[in-house]
């Protein structure tokens, strides 16, 4: 039997339609039905590893989660990983397939399109309920020919769809109806309802805004108004959302993320921005650096490009300067092949072939790239007796690897964070005196006690939290459902409407 299928578009990027799949998969999963989520394409730095060791974005990831399911390539077979305002790495059913480029677009297409609706298929075939996310708006007139995300699967999925508009952003009645007109006439009739989302304030100030949207935009019905949700710890689609993220009170310990231009998995930081009095804030220029604890450099796509933009905006000397006066740094991929000596790109991978460029040099570490990429998932026991984390030291610790290359240390008494697997093999370096460590490991602030251990270290005093993603999928299924007519979603889904 084949699924049934409900697909959630929405008027713009971060009107939250990725939140919102994800809360639909737990409602349906709490109603024991057997819902997966799809996303055809995903544009984002923001991804994941499933336990077969394929490659998908991280909101994807998370929806999975929220179904109770294991996350599957088959619910995102293409991911487009920028590197360039013109230049995509593909990541196809999980693996590196070349890139895309504005000129071969029309090629490629076709063949993604192939792998979109056998994925689809695949999935449906053995789940109740598949709930699919568009990507963008569906009504960019100058990219409708093109689709393979939004319309185009609706319709080949046969999908009603839910037209989701940000209210906090302003102009939310002008985004639904501007849409639903650029919509083609087929198209509009898929579009069962809308629903109204990150509302601040009293329901009652919409008035009869709902009415006049409904006869203004083809008697389309609204599903529901949800409010604004702060502190979701849900990971995020892609950067659009560090936008919305505010300043810190001033009696909180403050860590300091280098937003780099290609940023990536950055919901890395969501644990540490969960504990009582911490504050996670992100840093663009040496003006916005302000009086941080700690500072971590994040994970990248390119790593060479964010290490020059670190030295052109100052950044770089700015953490070199913070470290030598005994400041905290942390590096997380990308950013720990930054915190290194050198970093080798023999057979061109991101610079011209056999280039080597400087790093930060905080770190006794070299890096080069090549060879295929590594994603995997990660179970590692922490081995360091450096101070921060002595009192854990045969911890185990859980996170997932995606990246190029390897890195060596290049002295002889350099301190591995972890060793993973049976092999011992090591990971990662801390400095003697605990105060700069890196490490290939995304997810190693979900591990509650290294967490913990080095939040105390930079002197918080906080009643420790356990981090639990699970939690945060109720909350927002739980926030989400007291605010939707899930009687007429139902019906929607049913083909009743």
């Amino acid at each position: 039997m084949t699924a049934k299928t409900l697909m959630v578009m929405g008027t713009h990027s971060n009107a939250g339609k990725s939140l919102l799949v994800t809360a639909l998969c737990r409602i349906f999963a709490q109603q024991g039905v057997k819902v997966a989520p799809f996303k055809a394409q995903n544009m984002a730095l923001n991804a994941g590893v499933t336990p077969n060791g394929d490659e998908i974005g991280r909101a994807t990831i998370a929806q999975a989660e929220a179904a109770g399911i294991a996350p599957h390539v088959d619910m995102n077979p293409v991911l487009l990983k920028p590197e360039t305002d013109r230049r995509s790495q593909i990541v196809l059913n999980g693996k590196p397939h070349g890139h895309l480029h504005a000129e071969n677009w029309h090629t490629v297409k076709p063949l993604l399109w192939q792998h979109i609706t056998a994925a689809l298929d695949r999935l449906r075939a053995r789940t109740d309920l598949v709930i699919i996310e568009g990507a963008g708006s569906p009504a960019e007139i100058n990219l409708k020919a093109n689709d393979i995300v939004n319309m185009r699967v609706a319709q080949y999925a046969n999908a009603p769809v839910l037209l989701v508009g940000d209210i906090d952003r302003g102009g939310v009645f002008a985004a639904l109806v501007g849409t639903m007109v650029l919509l083609e006439p087929a198209e509009r009739a898929r579009v069962k309802a809308f629903v109204i989302n990150k509302f601040r304030g009293d329901i009652r100030l919409l008035g009869d805004g709902l009415a006049m949207l409904q006869a203004r935009a083809f008697n389309t019905p609204t599903l529901g108004v949800i409010p604004f949700l702060p502190n979701v710890g849900i990971a995020a689609e892609d950067s659009v959302a560090l936008d919305e993220t505010t300043a810190a009170p001033m009696e909180h310990l403050e860590i300091a993320v280098v937003r780099l231009p290609h940023i990536s998995n950055f919901d890395d930081f969501d644990p540490l921005a969960a504990e009582p009095g911490v504050s996670v804030r992100y840093v663009q220029s040496v003006a916005e650096w302000g009086n941080p604890a700690a500072v971590i450099l994040p994970g990248t796509k390119t790593t060479l490009a964010d290490l020059m933009w670190l030295e052109k905006t100052g950044l770089a000397e700015k953490i070199r300067q913070f470290s030598a006066r005994g400041g905290n740094v942390a590096g997380i991929c990308g950013g720990y092949q930054m915190l290194g000596e050198t970093i080798a790109d023999p057979h061109g991978a991101e610079a011209a072939p056999g280039a080597e460029t400087v790093g930060l040099s905080l770190l006794p570490l070299k890096t080069i790239f090549g060879g295929d990429k590594r994603t995997v998932r990660v179970n590692s026991i922490l081995t360091t007796t450096a101070a921060p984390f002595a009192a854990i030291r045969h911890t185990s610790i859980r996170g997932y690897e995606i990246h190029m290359g390897h890195s060596e240390p290049t002295a002889a008494d350099a301190q591995p964070l972890c060793a993973i697997g049976t092999q011992a093999h090591a990971d990662g370096l801390i400095s003697a005196d605990g105060r700069v460590w890196g490490t290939y490991l995304h997810g190693i602030f979900e591990n509650n006690a290294f967490r913990h251990a080095w939040l105390r270290s930079l002197d918080w005093h906080g009643d420790a939290r356990t981090f639990n993603r699970q939690q945060n999928y109720n909350r927002l299924a739980d926030h989400v459902a007291a605010h939707l007519d899930l009687p007429f979603l139902q019906k929607i889904i049913n083909g009743d409407v």
